[in-house]
């Protein structure tokens, strides 16, 4: 897969978050977007998703070559965010079954083997809303990375993980993410993107 930005900019009123942004994301080159809170990359990122329009430039996306538009980019990707929220009332087993209505799983994974993964299967009938703000990441995380998607969008994904948290979270992108495109964002927490082979700096496209 391949994501081709192509002068992006983004303004809110009349300020600039970013702009003259060229970059193109390759499958097999995972990216980290750099910047501090509040600096733009979670904007940046949900450009590339398709979720936010970019005020100027355009983006094109492609799969062996073949052009993907924009409206149907959905179908293509997993993301994990701070800002989006679980269904709370669902248990860990409901919301698995719920997600995968939706995506399929990556080779040979089905919902049991996913909760094991997680390690939550202590906890798999109780509802999200009882479940602790890193085991929260935890699911997040695992349905994101665990679904046969080629573009995987991660924004902090460390957020709220204890280090064993963040050691289990190293293992899964190592084990199940090295052959897709997969684009992080971070406020510069090293252990969030050491995978990566590529960085954009918000910085870099301040006006």
């Amino acid at each position: 897969m391949k994501i081709n930005l192509n002068n992006i900019g983004k303004r809110y009123h009349l300020d600039w978050i970013f702009r003259n942004l060229n970059f193109e994301f390759r499958t097999n080159e995972p990216c980290v977007i750099i910047g501090p809170n509040g600096s733009g990359k979670s904007t940046l990122l949900q450009i590339v998703s398709g979720l936010v329009i970019p005020n100027e430039g355009t983006i094109l996306y492609s799969i062996n070559d073949k052009i993907i538009p924009v409206e149907n980019i959905f179908r293509h990707f997993t993301i994990a965010t701070p800002y989006l929220d679980l269904i709370e009332d669902f248990t860990l087993a409901e919301i698995i079954e719920f997600h995968f209505k939706f995506k399929k799983h990556l080779n040979g994974l089905n919902n049991d083997s996913i909760v094991e993964i997680i390690d939550l299967h202590k906890s798999k009938n109780k509802q999200l809303k009882y479940y602790s703000s890193g085991m929260k990441q935890r699911v997040k995380l695992a349905l994101a990375i665990l679904s046969d998607t080629p573009l995987l969008l991660l924004d902090e994904p460390t957020s709220n993980l204890d280090k064993s948290g963040v050691g289990w979270y190293q293992k899964l992108i190592e084990k199940y993410a090295m052959n897709r495109l997969v684009i992080v964002c971070s406020n510069n927490q090293q252990q969030e993107f050491e995978f990566c082979k590529t960085k954009i700096d918000i910085a870099d496209f301040k006006q």
